[in-house]
């Protein structure tokens, strides 16, 4: 399990450094300097559903370089983005030295969390979207939530929907059911040199490993560890071009499905609530 973890990690500072470049490209971080009220297309897309989260003290798991993280802060949250790539967090603490947004950050894998983090310290767990799929084990993410949670604290969650994960994204003629729909023991293994936002490199360090969670094991996970579910809402787009060929883009980022629209689930909105003592 250490050498998935490392191949990712290494994938994923090779990617960070891409997608904080100032060139337009990546994640196009410039935008968060030049406007500091700004938010990121994923925090934007559930604003509505976010709430208030103005004094929630905050983390964000899987930050990446910041972009969202951030926009939490925007909101007037008290935001601490977690990561476990040292290159992703770098780019982070570089980006809020410009915008001058305050961000604390610490490394460390999702599991590791309750060691690096205080537990039941947040009123607000946050992971936005293409996260779950770099974790083997979907009941002890779960439990991490819940460990971080202080009672009534909510975990809010974006991502992508298992059955596009389960898509084979390389075949553009329809949709193709090709990958494990439910969590594996063994992982997905790739190599690829592409991302997926457009970079002005390829990256260096291609292989990568993913594991599929279904959406029952997903809300299960969280009900065995103690939260309750308030909010589970499926929607018919993602914030990247998934399945290439086979999508149109929306205003705000988004891309959906064209001649095929509405026939798949493609990323979904989950919130989950610690009960009170």
């Amino acid at each position: 399990m250490q050498h998935f973890l490392d191949t990712n990690r290494a994938n994923w500072d090779d990617r960070a450094s891409a997608h904080a470049a100032r060139t337009g490209l990546g994640y196009q971080v410039q935008r968060y300097v030049d406007d500091p009220a700004l938010l990121s297309d994923v925090v934007r897309f559930d604003r509505d559903r976010l709430g208030d989260v103005a004094g929630l003290r905050t983390v964000h798991l899987q930050c990446h370089i910041g972009t969202d993280t951030l926009s939490l802060a925007r909101l007037g949250a008290h935001v601490t983005g977690l990561d476990f790539s040292p290159v992703a967090l770098a780019e982070a603490r570089t980006l809020v030295q410009e915008t001058g947004d305050t961000v604390d950050f610490v490394e460390s894998d999702v599991y590791s969390a309750l060691s690096a983090l205080e537990p039941g310290g947040f009123d607000l767990v946050y992971t936005g979207i293409g996260a779950l799929c770099w974790l083997p084990s979907i009941d002890r993410w779960a439990a991490v939530v819940a460990g971080l949670l202080a009672p009534g604290g909510r975990l809010f969650l974006r991502e992508g929907h298992p059955i596009l994960w389960a898509m084979d994204e390389r075949l553009g003629d329809d949709l193709h059911l090709r990958f494990p729909y439910f969590e594996q023991e063994a992982p997905l293994e790739w190599d690829d040199d592409s991302t997926y936002v457009q970079t002005d490199r390829p990256m260096t360090a291609t292989k990568t490993y993913e594991w599929n969670h279904s959406l029952g094991e997903i809300v299960t996970a969280l009900l065995n560890a103690g939260l309750q579910l308030t909010m589970l809402v499926e929607h018919d787009s993602v914030p990247w071009e998934a399945l290439p060929g086979q999508m149109v883009e929306r205003p705000g980022g988004e891309f959906a499905l064209g001649t095929l629209a509405g026939v798949a689930p493609l990323s979904y909105t989950l919130q989950a609530v610690k009960p009170t003592l």
